[in-house]
């Protein structure tokens, strides 16, 4: 075991993966803004987004998160101009994943695949991995909050209590699930070479344990600290996000390292066994 985490600890050393976290923070971050542009275009035109669901939103999120983001999920229109650095924007995005893609390639040992076929890969990866992220703030950041105000609504009066305790109850389990599942996908895409999923297991678990209790801390501040102006005035909410993003990039890195190890330690394992039965 103290082998093991020896190991770890030497490859999350690696300059590489001490610059990875900031980098795939900076980039989801960066996403937010085309993603939201878009996603309110479509909810606009489908009229998805009413003026409730808009009162909604601006009464679940803090004030400061809700001044930058809300103007974006209500954009009705893209223009030429809005289109093309939405397109450039998404490319950027691209290099945040496309970084975890060689990451996991070099802790491997696995050659890296063709520019294109890298890159379309990226891409995917960074639906699947805003996907992760939005459930994250939904259901397990906000998840309180908002069920709060939906089951407030006078249709739930008579049973809006044993409707939270049910949210309550069923939200840990059935979002640490989906978490572990999107988290080991992600780790299993990664790589340009197919490694057996068994090996991913291990990082997944730790990923998720981690973004839970990253997140419940984040829940707690938004629930009762928001409003605090200490450090940053105005935008205290605003940059407590992007340490939260942060710390949440972080552990899917560190993640990467505990695979890498348990399958590198594996091999070895493995090559021992072959090595005793050719020489006997």
């Amino acid at each position: 075991m103290k082998k093991f985490l020896k190991k770890i600890f030497n490859i999350f050393m690696k300059p590489e993966m001490m610059i990875l976290p900031g980098q795939l923070a900076f980039f989801i971050i960066l996403a937010i803004f085309p993603l939201l542009t878009l996603i309110g275009y479509i909810g606009s035109n489908i009229s998805l987004f009413s003026n409730a669901f808009v009162s909604l939103m601006n009464n679940i999120l803090p004030e400061d998160v809700s001044n930058v983001l809300m103007p974006f999920l209500t954009n009705s229109h893209i223009t030429g101009n809005v289109a093309f650095f939405m397109i450039i924007g998404f490319y950027l995005i691209s290099n945040g994943t496309n970084s975890l893609i060689v990451t996991s390639n070099e802790l491997f040992g696995i050659k890296h695949a063709p520019f294109l076929k890298r890159r379309t890969k990226a891409f995917f990866m960074i639906i699947l991995l805003m996907a992760l992220f939005i459930f994250n703030v939904l259901v397990l950041a906000y998840g309180n909050v908002i069920a709060k105000h939906i089951i407030s609504l006078e249709i739930f009066a008579n049973i809006s209590d044993k409707l939270y305790a049910i949210f309550i109850l069923l939200k840990w389990p059935i979002a640490f699930a989906c978490i572990f599942w999107m988290i080991k996908l992600i780790y299993a895409l990664a790589p340009d070479d197919q490694i057996p999923s068994k090996y991913m297991n291990k990082g997944a678990l730790f990923t998720t344990l981690g973004w839970v209790i990253i997140t419940a801390i984040y829940s707690i501040y938004i629930s009762n600290f928001a409003n605090y102006k200490m450090f940053y005035g105005g935008i205290s909410t605003i940059i407590v996000m992007m340490i939260w993003v942060y710390f949440l990039a972080y552990i899917l890195v560190m993640g990467i390292a505990i695979n890498s190890a348990e399958y590198e330690e594996a091999k070895k394992i493995s090559n021992k066994k072959t090595k005793t039965v050719q020489d006997s």
